[in-house]
C-alpha cells in the first residue's frame, strides 16, 4: 500500500507518436530515383491529379437534372453542388500553397489525393442534397491540396532543359480530363446513375496515391514559413459566398426574397473589408499594387470572363437539351465539342497560328471568336445536330484566348511576385467558373423556356464582349495633354 503523504511514482505516459508516413515525405526507391526516365514517371503521376480535377469540373453539370428529379428541388439549389466546391477551392489555393512550401509539396499533394478520393466516395453515397454539398466542400479541400502543388512538383521533377515539355504533358492531362468529362458523365448517368459520376474518382485516386508514394520526389528545398492571411481568407470567402447566395435566392433557391438584400449587403461589406485588409496586410492574398500595374488588372478581368464563358454553357446546354427531350448520353456527346475544341487549341495553337502574332493579338482574336460563336449559338435552333458547331468554335476560340491572356498577365508580374501572380490567376479562374454557373442559372430562372436560353446566351456574349474590350489597344495620352 502507498504510504500517506508520499506521491506514488507512476511511469510517464509516452507521447502520442504520429506515424512518420503521415508527417514526412518519403523518398523514392533508389532504382526509381536513378532511372533516366524518373522525371517522366513523376510528371505522369501529377497528370493523375490534373486529369481528375478537370474531369470533375466538366462532368458534374450533367448531374443537375437527375439531382433535381431525385431530390425534388430547383436548379438554384442544385447549382451549389458546383458552387460550394469552387468557392472552397478559390479560398484555399493560396494558403495551401504557402503551407506546402513549409511542410513539403509531395506530402500535401498525397494528402490531397486521399481527401479527394474519400470525399468522392462520400459524394456518391450522399443521402440528400445538403450532405452532397457538404461532401463537395471536403472534396474541394483535397483538390486545393493537389492543384496548389501540381506545377511545383512538375518543375521540381523535370530537368531544366525539359521544363516546357513536362508542363506540356501536364496540360495534355488537363485537356484530356476536360474533354472526356461530358462524354464519360453522360454515359455514367445514363447507364448507372448520377452517383457514379463521383464514384469514378475512387479507383483513379487509389492508383494515384500508390503511384505518388513511389514515383514523386521529395521537396528539395524548404522555404521559411510565411504568414497566412487567415482574416483575408475568411473575408474573401464571406464576400464571394454571400454574393453568389444572393444570386441563388433571386434564382429561386427557396429563401425569402428579402434575404437576397441582406446577403448582398453582407457581400459588399465583407468585400470592402477584404480590400482594406489586403492594402494593409504584409502578406496579402491579393496584392492590390499589382492590380494597378499595366496589364495585370485588365488581364485578370479578361481571364475571369474567359472562364465564365467556358463553363457557362456547361450549365446552359444540358438544361436546354433536356427540355427538348434529348437523352443525357446525347447531351454529353454534344457538350464534348466545347472542351475538345478548347483542348485542341490550347495544346496545338502554336503550330497553326502565325509565328509573328503577339500574345495581345492572340487574345484579341480568341475573344472575337468567342463572341462570334455565342452569336451563332443564339441564332441556331437548340438541336443536338447543330449545337456542336458553335460549341466547338467557342472551345477553339477560348483555347487561343485563355493561354495567351494568362501569358500576358504573368509577363507583367515582376519575377519577385510570380507566386502571388499565379495565385491570382488561379483565383480568377475559380471565380469566373462560379460566376458563370450562377449567372446562367439566374437567366434561366428569370426567363423560362426558350427565352431563358436566349437570355443566358446574351449574358455570356456580353462577358465575351467585355473580354474583347480588355484586349483592345489603348492610346497613351500625349505628353502635356
Amino acid at each position: 500500500m502507498p504510504v500517506r503523504g508520499h506521491r506514488t511514482h507512476r511511469p510517464p505516459v509516452p507521447p502520442l507518436r504520429i506515424p512518420a508516413l503521415l508527417t514526412t515525405e518519403r523518398a523514392r526507391p533508389d532504382r526509381i530515383r536513378e532511372h533516366p526516365r524518373a522525371w517522366r514517371l513523376a510528371v505522369a503521376t501529377v497528370c493523375f491529379g490534373a486529369f481528375m480535377g478537370q474531369l470533375d469540373a466538366s462532368i458534374v453539370t450533367l448531374t443537375y437534372q437527375p439531382l433535381r428529379t431525385e431530390f425534388h428541388t430547383a436548379l438554384a439549389a442544385v447549382q451549389w453542388v458546383s458552387l460550394a466546391y469552387l468557392l472552397t477551392l478559390v479560398a484555399l489555393l493560396v494558403p495551401v500553397g504557402r503551407l506546402s512550401d513549409v511542410h513539403g509539396r509531395k506530402l500535401l499533394y498525397l494528402y490531397g489525393f486521399a481527401v479527394f478520393t474519400l470525399a468522392s466516395a462520400a459524394c456518391g453515397l450522399a443521402p440528400g442534397l445538403g450532405a452532397l454539398v457538404a461532401f463537395r466542400v471536403v472534396q474541394a479541400v483535397g483538390a486545393a491540396l493537389m492543384q496548389a502543388n501540381s506545377v511545383a512538383l512538375v518543375t521540381t521533377s523535370a530537368p531544366p532543359g525539359r521544363m516546357r515539355a513536362a508542363l506540356g504533358i501536364q496540360a495534355a492531362g488537363q485537356a484530356l480530363g476536360l474533354a472526356l468529362g461530358p462524354t464519360v458523365g453522360g454515359a455514367l448517368v445514363s447507364a448507372l446513375g448520377w452517383r457514379w459520376v463521383f464514384g469514378v474518382n475512387v479507383p483513379i485516386g487509389i492508383a494515384a496515391l500508390v503511384a505518388g508514394h513511389y514515383l514523386l520526389p521529395r521537396t528539395r528545398r524548404r522555404h521559411g514559413a510565411s504568414r497566412i492571411d487567415i482574416p483575408g481568407v475568411l473575408l474573401l470567402g464571406a464576400s464571394t459566398t454571400s454574393a453568389l447566395l444572393a444570386l441563388s435566392v433571386v434564382s429561386g433557391l427557396g429563401l425569402p426574397v428579402r434575404s437576397a438584400l441582406v446577403l448582398a449587403v453582407a457581400a459588399v461589406v465583407s468585400g470592402w473589408a477584404f480590400t482594406r485588409r489586403q492594402s494593409r496586410c504584409p502578406d496579402p492574398l491579393i496584392d492590390l499594387a499589382l492590380l494597378r500595374t499595366g496589364r495585370i488588372g485588365p488581364g485578370l478581368l479578361a481571364g475571369l470572363c474567359g472562364y465564365l464563358v467556358l463553363f457557362g454553357p456547361l450549365v446552359l446546354v444540358p438544361v436546354e437539351l433536356a427540355r427538348h427531350g434529348a437523352p443525357v448520353l446525347i447531351t454529353g456527346l454534344v457538350l464534348t465539342a466545347l472542351p475538345v475544341g478548347f483542348a485542341l487549341a490550347a495544346t496545338t495553337a502554336d503550330r497553326f497560328l502565325p509565328t509573328g502574332w503577339s500574345d495581345s493579338v492572340r487574345s484579341r482574336t480568341g475573344a472575337i471568336g468567342c463572341l462570334a460563336a455565342l452569336v451563332l449559338l443564339a441564332l441556331l435552333p437548340p438541336d443536338a445536330g447543330t449545337m456542336p458547331y458553335p460549341l466547338a468554335l467557342l472551345g477553339l476560340a477560348l483555347g487561343v484566348f485563355v493561354p495567351a491572356n494568362n501569358t500576358l498577365v504573368m509577363k507583367a508580374v515582376p519575377a519577385s511576385s510570380a507566386g502571388t501572380g499565379g495565385g491570382m490567376v488561379n483565383m480568377t479562374r475559380g471565380l469566373g467558373t462560379a460566376v458563370g454557373v450562377a449567372t446562367v442559372t439566374l437567366a434561366l430562372h428569370l426567363a423560362p423556356g426558350d427565352a431563358g436560353d436566349l437570355a443566358a446566351t446574351t449574358v455570356l456574349a456580353a462577358f465575351a464582349a467585355l473580354a474583347l474590350a480588355t484586349t483592345l489597344p489603348h492610346r497613351r495620352p500625349a505628353p502635356g495633354a
